[in-house]
């Protein structure tokens, strides 16, 4: 009987043979070894880690920047105060004492009890704030500055904006009423001596551009604090609980006497910190008198640095020394 053959019933040659074979061999190759995915995966955690690093790089030098900005919004106003005034903020009173008003206006200079970070708030676009915002008594236009937050009073890199409650000794009324201090992550020097470029109001009046000899490019105004961030958010910490609005207290002043060191995070027994620092991890950032700012290692020489925060000790710094 004679019938026609279809394909798969014709004989296979040797060609045919050795062709099924080698498409076995390539379909039996199609996964993973165990090996090339470790590779795969280990290569993959190389790749993300320096992804991960650039990006924190990245955010890092972001925040530095617009710490940097904080400061020189914070100089400005200074300079602003001063061509108003004719003088410069005053570090205020003590820890204790509250933003001053007379028949409901802020009252300025050396009767000002309230710190610098109160007193240039109308040159920071917050004249409404340093008002005392609505209220109608004194008391309640204390209450409404010390607990309004300002974004330009925080470094970036620590935290964002950040109040604490409790029961303070000056603006409660009845000792039980909780009260919100808006914090600060900035400072100006010297506290507990009249050598910097501000000036207590124990110390006499305010001073002037012109009182700082050893210049102003070189003159610490303000610069960043160092905090221990264990703590952070406690109102218990005498360093960091009374906010901007603070006079001559750790909140809002600190000592050029001692090296700027950076961030701490442990439970230590210390209750506050005069030390300038920051979390920038090389370094903080300064503003001086003139409005100028720059970085200033960890590093630096403490002679240096003590002398960066006097006015007029008649041993200027060079620009280039630090």
């Amino acid at each position: 009987m004679n019938r026609q053959l279809h394909e798969h019933d014709k004989p296979m040659g040797p060609f045919r043979l050795e062709r099924r074979a080698r498409l076995g061999r390539t379909a039996s190759r199609q996964g993973f070894t165990l090996i090339e995915i470790l590779v795969v995966i280990a290569i993959t955690a190389v790749l993300i880690a320096l992804l991960v690093t650039a990006v924190q790089r990245a955010r890092e030098a972001a925040n530095r920047t617009e710490c940097a900005n904080n400061l020189k919004q914070i100089g400005l106003a200074f300079q602003m105060h001063h061509g108003v005034h004719k003088f410069l903020p005053t570090a205020g009173g003590d820890w204790g004492t509250p933003p001053t008003y007379r028949n409901g206006i802020p009252t300025v200079g050396d009767r000002q009890g309230a710190g610098w970070g109160f007193q240039i708030l109308p040159y920071m676009e917050a004249e409404n704030v340093w008002r005392g915002g609505d209220a109608t008594t004194d008391n309640a236009r204390q209450r409404f500055v010390v607990g309004t937050v300002n974004p330009i009073f925080f470094c970036p890199s620590r935290r964002a904006p950040m109040t604490v409650a409790y029961v303070d000794n000056y603006i409660s009324q009845n000792g039980s009423d909780p009260i919100t201090h808006a914090l600060c992550d900035y400072a100006s020097n010297n506290l507990g001596d009249d050598t910097g470029a501000i000036r207590s109001n124990e110390y006499g009046p305010p001073l002037r551009i012109d009182d700082i000899t050893d210049g102003t490019s070189t003159t610490l105004l303000v610069a960043e604090k160092r905090l221990n961030l264990f703590y952070m958010g406690n109102g218990n910490r005498s360093d960091d609980n009374e906010g901007y609005t603070a006079g001559n207290d750790w909140d809002t002043m600190r000592s050029a006497n001692i090296p700027p060191a950076p961030d701490t995070c442990a439970p230590t027994p210390e209750r506050g910190f005069a030390m300038f620092g920051s979390s920038h991890p090389s370094g903080l950032n300064v503003v001086f008198a003139d409005g100028s700012v720059r970085p200033i290692s960890f590093s630096v020489d403490p002679t240096t640095f003590s002398r960066l925060g006097t006015r007029a000790d008649g041993h200027p710094i060079a620009g280039d020394d630090f």
